[in-house]
C-alpha cells in the first residue's frame, strides 16, 4: 500500500515576505514623500565654506557671485535653484578645484568650494605672471593673496591668457617639477629661496645660505642631482668654507664642477667624483 506524503503549507514563510512587501511599500512612499518635501523646501540661509589652505577668494566673493548669476537664492524651492549649473559655474573660477553644492532638510544651502593649491609663482617675460598648482595648471596671480611658494624668474616665456590653463613648454615643466621636489623636502625648501632660468635656459637653485650659482639644468635625475649637491654641503663645504665656490654644477652625470670664487686661489675649476662613498681629495679643494 502506497504511501500519502502530506504537505504543510508554510504561513510563517508568507508571513514574514508579506511584511516584507508592506515595509517595502511603505519606505518607497515616503521616499517618495521627502523627495516631494524636499523639493518644494524653501532655502532658508546659504553657507559658503572654502576648503583647502590657500585664501585666493573670500566667501563673501562666491555669495556675490551667485547671486549676480542667479539672482537671490533664499526663498527659493529646492527645485527651483539650478545647483548643477551653479556647480558648473564655480568650477570656471581659475582658483576652484572642486565645487558642490547641497541643501538639508532645513533650507540650508550649503556651497563648498576646494582652492587649487599653488606650488611656484613664474614671473613671465612675455606675458603676465602666473602660477602653478598642483595638478600642473596654470592660474592668474591674485592681487588679494600671495602664497608662500618659490619664484622664478629669468629667461621663462610662455603663452598665457590669464585663465586656468595647461603649461606649453618643458622648460615650464621641468620649473614645476624641480619647485615640487622642493616643496617636499623640509631641508631644501629651507635652504632654496628661489629658481632662475639663465639664457642656456638652465635651472640654477639660489640659496639662502652660500652665494653661490647653484646649475641644475633640467629636471631629470632630481633626486641625484640633490645628493650631489648634499655631497656639496656635508663634503666640500666645511673644509673651504661657504664662499668659496662662485658656481657649482650639477648638471653632468658622474661628477660635481665647482668653479672658484675670485678670492679663492689656486684651480680655476675643480672636478669631483660624483660618489657619496669615495673620499674627497683635500688637496682638490684647498
Amino acid at each position: 500500500m502506497g504511501s500519502i506524503t502530506s504537505y504543510r503549507f508554510n504561513w510563517r514563510n508568507l508571513l514574514y515576505g508579506a511584511t516584507g512587501v508592506v515595509l517595502l511599500a511603505g519606505l518607497i512612499l515616503l521616499m517618495g514623500f521627502i523627495g516631494t518635501k524636499s523639493n518644494e523646501q524653501a532655502c532658508t540661509a546659504m553657507r559658503v565654506i572654502l576648503l583647502g589652505n590657500e585664501s585666493f577668494i573670500e566667501q563673501k566673493d562666491i555669495a556675490a557671485l551667485l547671486v549676480e548669476k542667479f539672482g537671490e537664492l533664499e526663498g527659493r524651492t529646492l527645485e527651483s535653484i539650478p545647483i548643477h549649473q551653479i556647480e558648473q559655474e564655480l568650477k570656471q573660477i581659475p582658483y576652484v578645484f572642486s565645487a558642490v553644492v547641497t541643501m538639508d532638510m532645513d533650507g540650508l544651502l550649503t556651497v563648498r568650494v576646494k582652492q587649487r593649491e599653488a606650488v611656484v609663482r613664474i614671473i613671465n617675460r612675455d606675458g603676465p605672471d602666473f602660477y602653478i598648482d598642483l595638478q600642473g595648471h596654470k592660474m592668474p596671480v591674485s592681487l588679494k593673496y600671495v602664497p608662500r611658494v618659490p619664484v622664478v624668474n629669468g629667461f621663462v616665456s610662455e603663452p598665457y591668457d590669464g585663465t586656468l590653463d595647461t603649461t606649453k613648454s618643458q622648460l615650464v615643466d621641468d620649473v614645476f617639477k624641480t619647485a615640487q621636489y622642493i616643496s617636499s623636502d623640509s631641508l631644501w625648501s629651507s635652504q632654496v629661496v628661489q629658481l632662475y632660468v639663465n639664457e642656456q635656459h638652465d635651472i640654477e637653485l639660489v640659496p639662502r645660505v652660500g652665494g653661490q650659482r647653484i646649475i641644475l639644468g633640467n629636471a631629470d635625475s632630481l633626486d641625484r642631482k640633490f645628493e650631489k649637491l648634499m655631497l656639496f654641503y656635508s663634503k666640500i663645504v666645511p673644509k673651504t668654507g661657504v664662499r668659496a665656490y662662485s658656481s657649482v654644477n650639477l648638471k653632468f652625470a658622474g661628477q660635481i664642477i665647482c668653479e672658484r670664487s675670485a678670492h679663492f686661489d689656486p684651480e680655476d675649476i675643480v672636478i669631483i667624483p660624483d660618489s657619496t662613498h669615495s673620499s674627497i681629495n683635500s688637496n682638490n679643494t684647498q
